[in-house]
């Protein structure tokens, strides 16, 4: 179905300003061209096994080199950035585990989808006739890069989208769609030599610039493994006090000293909690874990996961 030019009359602009008055902190667009590079950069990750048991990675690898397989005839890939900084204290007592800065709030899934909706159905209205598509982690999409290509900012050495003005604290949102809008210019490399995020993390994880290898992350470890596989003591010894995620590496980019507080209420932290004393989490049923976690990231790696975190963690003596 042909598609209206978006182009004029300031479709691009309007949508634009439409995003950022629903809350999103910045938006791109890049052209929905194929990511034949990044593409081939995925797969060599993939081969060398640093997605550990994340098998799904390995599928549909058609769309997350061509969007069009994804949405026919689209021309444009709108990525949009959500703010989710917030303050916390420095106390953190030794039979305490930190939790990850995006896991304190509410589950972004819940919070950025709607959002999206809202974004894709205004374009319908700019350009009738328009398709979208939109995902916030939730389909075979190279967000990050299509972060940089829409010009959010460049992928830091530790893997993350940095942006000049707000750092890496930040969901990413894409919208697929077959309107023609004004692409963005990518943003330059600013990481210079800096190495800061690879001399920080405690299980050298980031095993060259760019390239994280998932088998040795404390994220990956906390979240993403089956309760069932317990923690291996090379990563429980450096797991410094993390029992769900990890920010080492985002704390010590100096970039983040431009983090911004996030204006979305739901990524403050749940009852001003920041940190799980070991005993609560030992002590949890699955009722009680059930309701604390209600819409929180925490309940991706259930009740048994975050027991198992806290074994690894004890184990240690930390």
């Amino acid at each position: 179905m042909p598609i209206a030019n978006s182009k004029t009359p300031n479709i691009t602009s309007q949508l634009k300003n439409a995003a950022l008055k629903l809350g999103f902190s910045a938006v791109g667009i890049a052209r929905a061209d194929v990511m034949r590079e990044e593409t081939e950069l995925f797969k060599t990750w993939l081969e060398r096994g640093y997605h550990g048991a994340m098998g799904y990675m390995e599928r549909n690898l058609e769309k997350r080199e061509d969007v069009r397989n994804i949405l026919p005839g689209a021309t444009s890939v709108i990525v949009v950035a959500y703010n989710y900084f917030t303050r916390h204290h420095e106390n953190v007592l030794k039979d305490e585990g930190k939790i990850a800065r995006y896991a304190w709030g509410d589950d972004y899934h819940e919070v950025i989808p709607p959002k999206l909706e809202e974004l894709s159905n205004f374009l319908k209205e700019l350009s009738p006739g328009t398709e979208t598509k939109y995902y916030t982690d939730t389909g075979a999409i190279l967000e990050k890069q299509w972060a940089v290509r829409a010009g959010i900012g460049w992928q830091g050495k530790n893997g993350n989208i940095l942006n000049r003005e707000i750092g890496s604290w930040f969901f990413l949102g894409v919208i697929i769609t077959t309107a023609e809008l004004e692409p963005d210019t990518p943003q330059p490399d600013m990481c210079g030599t800096c190495t800061a995020c690879l001399k920080a993390c405690p299980t050298g994880a980031i095993v060259e610039p760019r390239v994280v290898d998932a088998t040795k992350c404390i994220s990956y470890w906390t979240i993403e493994a089956k309760p069932d596989i317990e923690i291996p003591q090379d990563i429980a010894q450096n797991m410094s006090g993390w029992v769900f995620g990890c920010d080492i590496c985002q704390e010590v980019c100096p970039w983040n000293r431009f983090e911004k507080l996030a204006s979305e209420e739901k990524f403050y932290p749940r009852n001003g909690e920041t940190t799980l004393s070991f005993k609560r989490i030992e002590e949890f049923v699955q009722e009680d874990f059930s309701a604390r976690f209600k819409k929180s990231p925490l309940k991706r790696t259930k009740m048994a996961g975050l027991k198992r975190n806290v074994r690894a963690l004890k184990s240690t003596n930390f």
